[in-house]
């Protein structure tokens, strides 16, 4: 492909994207089908000679957007949001055009320096404690642009690890490091995010997971006792995790209590995870969620999911600098240059490569301007009230977390089989798409804020449809001779959903107790991403029983119902 034809084909692919968003809400927000349906569609092998681009984003569009989940679909309320704002979207463009491999100062100055420029100027629209900005007087932190939260956590959780093996060795040199990892613990609520869980085991830590209060709370006293027992047992606590704004529930744990108790003990780095809500402290009302961050070492928050900047993008500011590139810094000959006084940001993270992630966070900052970001963020807690307000209007319905930003978790006031198929019937109409969480323990659907341009008529259709399905659900629960009776005549009778569909469509797994023994998973962190596991259940007493059932009838006339013993095994 050469300028001209670049030119030409960038054009349509411009109109293409804009295209696809004016008219996304005429998409199913996700699709149905089942894992290897892509490769039905296409040929074996690549081809021998290039092709057509008009034919490539003819199967873009009739093989791959079909059968994405439109995270930025008007009637998305899964998750989190996914920024991908058209100044962001431009950025990338931008970014990805000059090709830049920014791993040192030399060998990309503006990429380099803008990161640093920009991490600085986030700092300050968050109101971030003066040790994490690199222009602060007199500070030795500064920030950094990573991949993703998960690497925020891993490169901070090796840094904690490093500074106190070191103090473990003392002058014992010759002793190598592994000696000490049996020695090192570290601490996270049970609400924290799964990737603590894979950064300890990906740094040989060990991990402990603590209960909350009666809200989800990761509070002081839980961290203090932990921590003693452990200290009269001759371990040492080297890294805690405090979360602003939990997977489940967007629950912001209490940063002063933990950070008191992590001041009393010198070994302990303090990490505070705000991936989601760390970026609503740009607005100065929710400021109150991030009193006890002046004692944290390091902080991250991801602009994706609600600075409308697209993936990847996670930003991670540290209180000192030469601790965490002391525990990363690989530095050979080749790549070493005369400029020592600037930064290498090839000592911050785990790849030496680095895309340019500065410039579209750049793009937005100054196209949006604070006060932009702050309008858009406002927005998404207006329409979260709001919906809280018509949950609880409705006396079928409860609210199970407290709303401070984007997101409701609510169900019916019914078992949580119920709330499960009532899921299950939404994500499966494909209109819309939301996940569940076991918030304060029952099992809940998550309803998150997450499109840019969100309305309150979006909120309001999509609560008209959600009590649609749940008069719906109920319904089928009753025997069939009283449906008529609680559903309007337009409507056709609901059938009970099958357990492979429930289960499939709600995000949940029932498992024996055995099985969850056996897994290799121990602490159990949520990450919002996998099926909720039930343990022990009603319902698999009920497989079990069916299955006896079933066994008895096939023994007796060699037939049987296929999802039933779908069910039985699930």
């Amino acid at each position: 492909m050469n300028t001209e034809e670049f030119r030409k084909y960038g054009k349509q692919m411009i109109d293409y994207i804009c295209e696809y968003g004016q008219t996304i809400d005429t998409r199913d927000v996700a699709p149905t089908v089942d894992p290897g349906f892509l490769r039905k569609l296409l040929p074996e092998e690549a081809p021998q000679k290039g092709e057509d681009f008009k034919r490539m984003l003819d199967d873009v569009e009739t093989k791959i957007m079909p059968n994405m989940v439109h995270w930025n679909h008007p009637r998305f309320f899964a998750y989190f949001p996914s920024g991908n704002s058209y100044p962001s979207i431009l950025g990338d463009m931008l970014s990805s055009a000059i090709g830049s491999i920014g791993f040192s100062w030399a060998s990309s100055p503006a990429a380099t320096e803008l990161e640093t420029i920009v991490l600085d100027w986030y700092a300050k629209a968050l109101d971030l404690p003066c040790f994490f900005r690199s222009d602060a007087k007199g500070s030795k932190g500064g920030g950094v642009l990573q991949g993703s939260a998960s690497e925020c956590a891993l490169v901070c959780m090796m840094a904690a690890r490093a500074r106190a093996i070191k103090e473990l060795k003392g002058n014992h040199h010759d002793v190598h490091d592994s000696v000490y990892l049996p020695q090192l613990v570290a601490y996270a609520s049970k609400e924290a995010h799964s990737s603590i869980e894979k950064a300890a085991k990906m740094a040989i830590v060990k991990l402990r997971a603590l209960d909350t209060d009666c809200r989800g709370v990761f509070r002081g006293d839980t961290l203090r006792q932990a921590i003693q027992e452990d200290l009269a047992q001759g371990l040492t606590p080297c890294f805690v995790v405090a979360t602003v704004g939990t997977t489940s529930a967007c629950v912001f744990d209490n940063l002063v209590e933990i950070g008191q108790v992590c001041r009393e003990v010198r070994s302990i780095w303090f990490h505070v995870d705000g991936a989601y809500a760390g970026n609503s402290f740009i607005l100065p009302e929710m400021r109150r969620f991030k009193e006890g961050l002046e004692y944290a070492d390091s902080f991250n928050t991801n602009p994706n999911k609600l600075l409308l900047t697209n993936f990847d993008c996670s930003a991670m500011w540290v209180k000192d600098v030469k601790l965490l590139t002391t525990a990363l810094a690989v530095d050979p000959l080749y790549l070493q240059h005369e400029h020592s006084s600037a930064i290498d940001y090839r000592h911050y993270g785990i790849p030496l490569s680095r895309r340019f992630r500065a410039l579209k966070l750049w793009f937005v900052f100054r196209s949006y301007g604070i006060v932009g970001l702050q309008k858009y963020i406002r927005n998404h807690i207006a329409l979260a009230k709001r919906f809280e307000t018509l949950v609880n209007s409705d006396d079928r319905f409860e609210v199970r977390n407290d709303v401070n930003l984007g997101l409701v978790c609510f169900r019916l006031k019914q078992q949580d089989r119920i709330n499960r198929d009532l899921l299950a019937r939404i994500n499966q109409s494909g209109k819309f798409h939301m996940t569940p969480a076991m918030v304060r323990g029952k099992y809940i659907i998550r309803f998150c804020v997450t499109y840019e341009h969100a309305t309150e008529e979006h909120i309001d259709y999509a609560w008209e449809e959600i009590k649609n399905y749940a008069e719906e659900t109920l319904a089928a629960e009753c025997p069939e001779e009283i449906q008529e009776q609680v559903l309007p005549a337009t409507k056709k009778l609901p059938k009970k959903l099958t357990r492979s569909m429930s289960t499939r469509f709600s995000f949940t797994r029932s498992v024996s107790r055995e099985i969850f023994e056996r897994q290799n998973s121990r602490s159990q962190l949520t990450d919002g991403c996998t099926p909720i596991v039930i343990v022990d259940t009603d319902d698999i007493l009920e497989s079990l029983q069916r299955a006896s059932r079933m066994n008895g009838e096939r023994s007796s006339n060699d037939t049987y119902d296929t999802d039933s013993t779908e069910e039985a095994s699930n």
